[in-house]
């Protein structure tokens, strides 16, 4: 690994070169595996940083806060400075709410089943993994996880994109039950729903960065 200094000194980078704004459409999958090496070197988190970050440092560190959607980050970094945290998870609000009902749906089907293939396959991002894995999903019963398949598969059917919760704040009862009821709602309920679901997991993840910048000047 070689040092590479960005705003403040504050970035440690891989020797490979960082990913490019101009090719992240392209390359989102490869941004995807550098970002968790990425999200542990920032040495502290206030807006200043955040303010002072290029685009490729600011979409390296905040890209997945909106699940596989780096574009969002990119889009918002051109929105700089802003006044505060708050502003900046605002800002991630506002632009999905600014979306059409197609865009909406596409922030949805960014979103993986849950207890589904990709966790059985490894291939989950590491903020889904450990989402899923604290409510309880990666460790479910034979006939919990057959439940959720048909659920899951019942619910796509229905509304064309997965279903969506902010497991973090679920457990594996609850988000089956949820999962029962919230089938029977009409498209756009259900849409509604779903992305303000998505506002959830992103204020999370957004808490999480800041933390975990926060432990990291501590050390």
């Amino acid at each position: 690994m070689s040092s590479e200094q960005g705003p403040g000194g504050l970035f440690e980078k891989p020797a490979a070169e960082p990913l490019c704004y101009s090719v992240l459409r392209t390359h989102c999958q490869q941004y995807l595996l550098i970002v968790p090496y990425l999200l542990g070197t920032v040495c502290s988190m206030d807006v200043q940083t955040v303010n002072s970050m290029t685009c490729e440092e600011f979409v390296c560190v905040f890209g997945n806060v909106v699940e596989r959607c780096p574009l969002i980050a990119a889009a918002l970094w051109s929105r700089r400075p802003f006044s505060s945290t708050l502003e900046l998870e605002n800002g991630f609000n506002e632009f999905i709410d600014s979306l059409s009902i197609e865009g909406k749906e596409g922030i949805l089907r960014c979103h993986p089943d849950l207890a589904g293939r990709e966790l059985l396959a490894g291939t989950l991002t590491v903020e889904s993994r450990g989402e899923q894995g604290q409510a309880g999903l990666t460790s479910l019963s034979s006939a919990d996880a057959l439940r959720m398949n048909q659920l899951n598969s019942q619910y796509k059917k229905q509304f064309g994109f997965p279903f969506v919760i902010c497991a973090r704040m679920s457990d594996k009862d609850r988000i089956i039950q949820q999962l029962e009821s919230r089938v029977r709602n009409q498209q756009l309920q259900e849409l509604h729903c779903g992305i303000e679901e998505v506002k959830s997991i992103c204020r999370l993840r957004l808490q999480d960065i800041y933390n975990r910048a926060a432990k990291s000047t501590k050390l």
